[in-house]
């Protein structure tokens, strides 16, 4: 059961990091153009998204990490 939700925790926080790099490479493909537009720039969208999944994963992993630790305790 403790692998289970070991694996489970790699694979949220290797998710974390994924997402952390998608949003950090949005936001370095930001142009000029982007930044002085009225509008909302589809760079702005998708590091949004990013930054939502990120805290997303972020949170699976601690809900996990307090499963594992009640898990153990007993």
């Amino acid at each position: 059961m403790n692998t289970f939700f070991g694996l489970l925790l790699l694979a949220a926080m290797i998710a974390t990091v994924v997402a952390l790099v998608r949003g950090v490479i949005a936001f370095l493909r930001t142009t000029e153009e982007d930044l002085k537009g009225g509008g909302i720039s589809q760079s702005a969208l998708k590091q949004n998204k990013m930054m939502r999944a990120r805290v997303a994963f972020q949170a699976l992993a601690i809900i996990i990490v307090i499963i594992l630790l009640i898990a153990t305790r007993k």
